[in-house]
């Protein structure tokens, strides 16, 4: 992440994104319009790797779907077959040689991969592979598990990558490309959204629903948990399963903060859960104000079910400066102390004079939060009171998002009124547990990041323990 970037993002990071096409006539086309509905869930880096059932075609840089990609060089990538990704540095960092689909070669056949997720064992293979002789080109995760589909001579490559799978637990969503298949895996707790669609007779599969709509496909269902789903050039298609158990452990934060507003997941509007979010929130904590405002962007929703229940009007309070995250220039200390004002702008019109109900997702590390109520007050709000529709963030998350120590989590350390006292706000509230889980029409999904509970072993994949050694 760039400097700038981190001074003024107080944000959780989703490591990124997918999206493949099965049988597509210009298959590249299909995939820059899915990718770049996707670009929300990764910034740093993009790619594609494009098949003609004969030879591979590959494109990957640094930067944005439209930085990469144009008229031109999507030409040269031939083929009704193709996978793509977007990325968000966390585990693996980032350069170019992380930026993924990964095209490797071997003796049983060259293939391309790429995933959303983190392997929590992956220190430990990458060891043991090492060991025995694998040299690596990343430090991804990704390549680790080609490294295990390699080990696998065999010539039944279904078999290769069930044996491989069985190997590695974590979050992940992995895509696969020979030259005469795809390959659509999902881990058994179903941490990361995927989904398939069906696309002029041939298929496209998503990290998200909204790119189904921009690429004209009709969703058709999201891969199962466990799930090893192949198609072939010819369309045919198998569904097998790696896991003998799988469980219903969806990311709350995908419903949160991740996912586009407009994406469906697992038969859930992520508008729709978030909205409800609000609703529940301004139930469990009621204040007297004149205004509701939300932090943009993905708080618009449970800011409009906040007001909507409370019957506070909710208005455009703060105002978001779309072209700042992306700037390569290194701050002065004079522009780091005035880092939210390049993002964000307040509306003294609006709260002047004004209690203001401030509603965001989540408070990771709380130093946005501070300066943003400084805002609104400078602005003339003559109260503050702050409603978040998340529990607190109290756990790293080992699932492939940027918050891996409890040194970067402030509810890690602080009960919720010392946080109200940090941040300077009038009142505090989070939503409750069992709240998010009836605003996403649930009865169970992974919530480690606000209670500890991780639904995988972890291994070592927290990088800091509590003081007394314990997750």
């Amino acid at each position: 992440m760039k400097e700038i970037d981190f001074l003024l993002n107080d944000k959780m990071n989703e490591e990124c994104g997918v999206f493949g096409v099965i049988n597509v006539h210009n298959a590249s086309e299909v995939m820059y319009y899915g990718l770049h509905a996707l670009q929300h869930r990764g910034q740093e880096g993009c790619g594609i790797i494009t098949s003609d059932s004969k030879r591979f075609y590959h494109l990957k840089g640094e930067g944005l779907v439209t930085e990469i990609f144009n008229e031109n060089n999507l030409k040269s990538l031939k083929g009704s077959q193709a996978i793509g990704h977007v990325r968000y540095s966390t585990n693996g960092g980032g350069g170019i040689e992380n930026v993924q689909p990964f095209l490797f070669r071997h003796t049983t056949g060259d293939f391309g991969l790429c995933h959303n997720g983190n392997l929590v064992n992956s220190n430990e293979l990458r060891k043991e592979l090492e060991i025995h002789g694998s040299i690596f080109q990343s430090s991804s995760d990704s390549e680790i598990f080609a490294h295990l589909i390699k080990k696998d001579t065999q010539k039944d490559r279904q078999k290769a990558i069930r044996d491989a799978l069985n190997q590695i637990e974590g979050a992940f969503a992995f895509l696969a490309l020979d030259n005469e298949k795809i390959y659509i895996m999902r881990d058994k707790n179903s941490l990361r959204p995927l989904s398939l669609g069906k696309l002029n007779g041939g298929y496209v599969v998503s990290s998200e629903t909204c790119a189904f709509e921009v690429v004209g496909a009709e969703f058709i269902r999201d891969i199962l948990p466990g799930e090893i789903l192949t198609i072939d050039h010819l369309g045919n298609m198998i569904s097998d399963s790696y896991a003998e158990k799988v469980y219903p452990n969806m990311c709350a934060m995908e419903y949160i903060y991740f996912s586009r507003p407009d994406s469906v997941i697992e038969n859930v509007n992520v508008h729709s859960s978030r909205k409800e979010a609000g609703r529940i929130l301004a139930k469990e904590a009621p204040v007297d104000a004149d205004v509701v405002v939300w932090v943009p962007d993905s708080s618009v929703s449970a800011s409009i079910g906040f007001s909507e229940e409370s019957k506070i009007p909710t208005e455009m309070g703060l105002i978001k400066n779309r072209y700042v995250g992306r700037t390569f220039i290194k701050p002065s200390q004079k522009l780091r102390e005035k880092g939210v004002k390049m993002k964000l702008s307040a509306i003294p019109s609006i709260v002047e004079g004004k209690r203001v109900v401030l509603v965001d997702d989540s408070i990771v590390r709380g130093t946005t939060s501070k300066k943003i109520i400084k805002l609104l007050r400078d602005a003339g709000a003559t109260e503050v009171h702050m409603r978040i529709a998340a529990p607190p963030i109290t756990h790293p998350c080992v699932y492939g998002v940027d918050t891996s120590t409890y040194d970067e989590l402030l509810a890690a350390k602080h009960s919720v009124e010392e946080i109200r006292e940090i941040i300077n706000a009038d009142s505090l509230a989070f939503i409750s547990e069992a709240g998010i889980l009836r605003a996403c029409n649930r009865k169970k999904m992974c919530m480690s990041c606000f209670n500890g509970k991780y639904p995988t072993y972890l291994y070592h994949a927290i990088k800091d323990a509590n003081k007394d050694g314990k997750f």
